[in-house]
């Protein structure tokens, strides 16, 4: 039986969010749900010199109930070139930074107007830099109740819970660019631009060592 999950997308997820998606055969993306604040939906966590460190796009809506696919990013914050040099900062000695750098330049630099069309662009890079092929779907209404087969994992990876992503993977370390102290489930960036194609293998580790 093919095994489906119901998930958010997100900013540039964290690695447990990959953990989670490589389990299973279907990822259906929730495309008709209210936004969340404070979630990895605009933000995501990067390792820079002075430790981990918070990555977000700003956004229009702030008040009342906005569908995710009416949320604007709002650029008059002018966020997107402090948010690149802090990127290469970062990362810019990283052993794979060269070689994936220009592809998310590319992507950041298209100043998509909504939130939605630009999370679901990243995914689909990150799932190519990971050369993991997942069936891809998105919901056509919302449901509060999900009936199994599909497994309901919406808010599941979210920043204020760090418990949680620990049951869908292990930690795996790799080398990192910053710190003598590994800094776990950092967005998968991290793991890209450290690791390049051996990525997807700490990845499977750390589902393999649950």
């Amino acid at each position: 039986m093919m095994r489906s999950a119901l998930i958010e997308l997100q900013f540039l997820p964290p690695i447990s969010y990959f953990a989670l998606l490589s389990s299973f055969d279907e990822v259906i993306l929730e495309k008709c749900e209210h936004y969340v604040k404070q979630t990895y939906r605009n933000r995501c966590y990067i390792n820079t010199p002075a430790g981990k460190e918070l990555l977000p796009v700003p956004v229009t809506s702030k008040s009342g109930k906005v569908m995710i696919t009416d949320v604007k990013i709002d650029y008059d914050q002018k966020w997107l070139k402090p948010s690149w040099r802090k990127l290469q900062s970062a990362y810019g000695k990283a052993p794979f930074f060269e070689h994936y750098a220009d592809e998310l330049h590319a992507v950041l630099f298209k100043k998509f107007i909504f939130l939605y069309d630009l999370n679901l662009e990243l995914l689909s890079l990150c799932l190519k830099w990971l050369d993991k092929e997942i069936s891809i779907r998105q919901s056509e209404r919302y449901e509060k109740e999900i009936i199994p087969p599909v497994y309901d994992l919406r808010n599941h990876i979210n920043p204020k819970n760090a418990v949680l992503p620990n049951k869908y993977h292990n930690v795996v370390t790799y080398p990192q660019v910053f710190g003598s102290k590994f800094v776990p489930n950092l967005s998968l960036l991290d793991l890209i631009f450290c690791m390049g194609p051996d990525a997807i293998l700490i990845v499977r580790k750390s589902l393999e060592a649950q």
